[in-house]
């Protein structure tokens, strides 16, 4: 058993070797060459010091947008590229080829062929910090890059849609390039029309902290009256926005505003009582007329009651006289009927004893003749009826 396994280590040994051996000892370790518009960075590789990169916001990728990278390899070898927050295009703009804001990918394999290096350029659309991770053989070198925003593309208002007249209300203006960044540090500038409100400033800046980066505040008083107010909003510095439309990329919205329709509250409650008296006194009659019926409703059951209750005594009286009536003439037919049969008893006994006496009389009479012959006729003599 030992010996099995002292043969067995030894060909694990061996093929080991060999697989050492097979390996090239002047195989190169992959090294990425990394330049903005052909100046060199050597700092993209920490993600504490992303490759600043501004966005294409004229939908063109060129050398000014793109990170380049050269990856120097071993000959012969594929180079595989994966991108987060970023888009990978193997060649930038020319009239002849164009490059825009839609073109590329996240990932992308270069085979160098009987060559050893691979070129690609990486840009993105997005202030958020993006990774680029370079692959060949054993060797993986990850990259940063993080967008600058553009020019100010488009504004957007949040704003209350009613407020109470002379009262002050919260206005956000939303500041965001082409790609929806958020632009931070512009002024924005609002406009009254037709003095339908009062501003506390007519500029402010978009924030550049966590809770209002590329927001700008500002507060205005409705009037006292009035059925609104409008405020129209736009970049204080026309240099800080875009100054035309770009194929391919989204309109540009610079001109938005806020309508907030004031509320005159003391008309507003004046009319609520109003109709609250109103629904009040519709109420009352409501009621009234639901106690009325409530009312007739009960005098009608008690009249109903009352009906029912006569009609009951009068249906039983006349079921009473036609019970006692058909009683009376129940017992007239039965005294009739047993006066027929008392009658015809009577007649039937007279009958009877009619009968029996005649028969009492003829058998008498024969006896008495019967008896005078056999006193003549000794030898022919007639028995006697009994």
């Amino acid at each position: 058993m030992n010996s099995f396994k002292k043969i067995a280590l030894s060909v694990v040994a061996a093929m080991t070797l060999g697989t050492m051996i097979a390996t090239p000892a002047s195989a190169a370790v992959m090294t990425v060459a990394v330049s903005l518009d052909g100046t060199a960075n050597t700092t993209a590789s920490a993600i504490a010091t992303p490759a600043s990169l501004p966005v294409p916001a004229d939908n063109t990728v060129d050398a000014a947008d793109a990170l380049k990278f050269i990856a120097t390899v071993d000959v012969g070898t594929n180079v595989t590229v994966a991108a987060t927050n970023a888009t990978i295009v193997s060649a930038l703009h020319t009239s002849a080829a164009p490059v825009g804001a839609t073109s590329g990918s996240s990932s992308l394999t270069i085979a160098t062929g009987t060559g050893t290096t691979a070129t690609f350029y990486v840009y993105t659309k997005t202030t958020a910090i993006g990774t680029v991770v370079i692959t060949n053989g054993g060797t993986q070198l990850t990259y940063y890059v993080q967008g600058t925003a553009g020019k100010i593309n488009t504004l957007t208002v949040s704003a209350p849609a009613t407020g109470a007249a002379g009262t002050k209300q919260d206005i956000t203006v939303t500041a965001t390039d082409t790609f929806g960044n958020k632009v931070s540090g512009k002024s924005i500038t609002a406009t009254v029309f037709a003095a339908t409100a009062t501003l506390d400033t007519a500029t402010a800046t978009t924030g550049a902290t966590l809770s209002d980066f590329g927001v700008a505040k500002f507060v205005a008083t409705l009037p006292a009256t009035g059925s609104r107010s409008l405020i129209t909003f736009a970049p204080t510095t026309s240099s800080d926005a875009t100054s035309a439309d770009v194929v391919g990329l989204p309109a540009r919205a610079l001109a938005p505003f806020a309508e907030i329709a004031v509320r005159d509250l003391i008309s507003e409650l004046a009319a609520a009582k109003a109709a609250t008296d109103a629904a009040n006194a519709a109420k009352a009659v409501s009621d009234a007329a639901v106690v009325k019926a409530a009312s007739d409703a009960v005098a009608a059951k008690v009249a109903s009651d009352a009906a029912l209750a006569a009609e009951k005594a009068a249906s039983a009286k006349a079921l009473a006289d036609a019970k006692v009536a058909a009683d009376k003439a129940a017992a007239d037919v039965k005294a009739a009927n047993d006066k027929v049969v008392l009658d015809k008893d009577a007649t039937i006994a007279k009958l009877t004893a009619d009968n029996a006496a005649a028969l009492a009389s003829l058998k008498k009479s024969f006896n008495a003749l019967a008896t005078k012959w056999n006193a003549k006729n000794p030898k022919a003599k007639i028995t006697l009826v009994k």
